[in-house]
């Protein structure tokens, strides 16, 4: 399946969720019918339906939808990549931004496809672990570089805002492929680009 945005919700998924949602509500003691909780089952039901398109998306997909024979063999950075997900555990958002290299080895894909491989694993209840390592494996996988080098950092809402409640924290979590494991110079390059 090709990278899509959800634009039209699946009424029957909606309404089903929205019943939860409400069944969640009167749990908590709150009294859904009140003005301000009517219409929140179902935009609740739309936001999580936006927030886990990720089930619906293939990453190997969206790369090899833009691949290129190119002969440029040093390395491609796209730094910065804003992400928002969901940890598993609690439900609970995580956001950050990732860092993604890899070394053609004689393809190229476009630019914009590795932030939207991104964004296909991190719309999915995550662990920032698996994430980082199912953005590795698909651009290792899709394209066939020399290597691919994954560093993400994000900040865990289920840290700042309940349990420890720690607000500054910042988890930072790297996978590596090929070169990028085989050759300290490499990875240090890596490094040394996206502290930039």
């Amino acid at each position: 399946m090709a990278y899509r945005k959800i634009e039209e919700y699946d009424e029957k998924t909606t309404k089903e969720l929205a019943g939860h949602v409400r069944a969640i509500l009167e749990l908590l003691g709150e009294d859904p019918t009140r003005e301000g909780l009517v219409k929140t089952p179902e935009r609740v039901a739309k936001a999580w339906q936006f927030l886990t398109q990720g089930y619906f998306q293939e990453g190997e997909t969206i790369v090899k939808s833009a691949v290129f024979t190119e002969p440029y063999s040093q390395m491609v950075i796209v730094k910065d990549i804003e992400l928002f997900s969901l940890c598993e555990h609690h439900m609970l958002p995580f956001i950050g931004k990732a860092h993604v290299a890899y070394i053609p080895n004689g393809r190229i894909t476009g630019l914009s496809k590795v932030a939207r491989v991104v964004e296909t694993y991190a719309r999915r209840l995550q662990v920032q672990e698996r994430l980082t390592e199912q953005i590795r494996d698909c651009i290792q996988d899709s394209l066939k570089p020399l290597g691919v080098a994954v560093v993400i950092e994000a900040m865990h809402t289920c840290m700042s805002m309940r349990g420890v409640e720690k607000s500054n924290a910042v988890t930072t979590t790297s996978a590596f492929s090929g070169i990028f494991l085989k050759s300290d110079k490499t990875r240090n390059e890596f490094l040394e680009l996206i502290r930039r």
